[in-house]
C-alpha cells in the first residue's frame, strides 16, 4: 500500500517516519495499513480541527498513541524534550502529526540538526517543504523560530 498523500501536508521523512497535518476519521486505519505502529500528536485535543476521540481511534486501529499537546503560540523546551523522547523511544514505524504539520516540521528540523547529525541545510530544506517559522508572519511563528534557533548543549546521541 502506498502513502496516503491526500492527508494534509503529508511528508515521508524516512522508511520509518512519516508526518502530516490533521488526521480525519479513518486515517488511523490507513496509517496502520502502511505499517505505522506509533502515532505522536502535537496538536491540542481542543483544536477545532483535532481528530475527535483520537486516543480511542488510535487504539481501535492497533496504534500506540502519544499526545504532546502544544499550544501553537507557546512551544517550550519541555515539549521538544517530550517529542525527542517519543521519536527515540524505539524503532517502530512512526507517524507524527499536528494540524498543519508546522509544529512537526519545526521540531523535526531541530531533531535532525541536533540529534540525528543531519547537515543544517538539509534539515532546513526538509522543514521548508512544509513551513519555515523564520519566514512566516503567522501568529506564533516567532515562538517556534526561537525554540529551534540554537541547538541545546549535549543533544547529539
Amino acid at each position: 500500500m502506498s502513502d496516503p498523500d491526500d492527508i494534509r501536508n503529508w511528508l515521508r521523512l524516512s522508511d520509518r517516519i512519516t508526518t502530516s497535518g490533521r488526521l480525519l476519521a479513518g486515517d488511523p486505519q490507513r496509517l496502520a495499513a502502511i505499517g505505522v505502529r506509533h502515532v505522536v500528536n502535537l496538536a491540542p485535543d481542543s483544536h477545532p480541527e483535532a481528530l475527535p476521540e483520537a486516543a480511542a481511534q488510535m487504539a481501535a486501529a492497533g496504534l500506540r498513541y502519544t499526545p504532546i499537546p502544544i499550544l501553537f503560540d507557546a512551544p517550550t523546551e519541555a515539549h521538544y524534550e517530550a517529542f525527542r523522547a517519543a521519536v527515540t523511544a524505539d524503532d517502530a514505524p512512526l507517524h507524527v502529526h499536528c494540524i498543519m504539520n508546522w509544529r512537526v516540521s519545526a521540531l523535526f528540523y531541530r531533531y535532525h540538526r541536533d540529534v540525528a547529525g543531519m547537515a543544517e541545510p538539509q534539515a532546513r530544506a526538509l522543514m521548508q517543504r512544509i513551513w519555515d517559522p523564520n519566514d512566516s508572519d503567522y501568529p506564533g511563528a516567532a515562538a517556534w523560530a526561537a525554540l529551534i534557533a540554537e541547538p541545546s548543549t549535549g543533544e547529539r546521541e
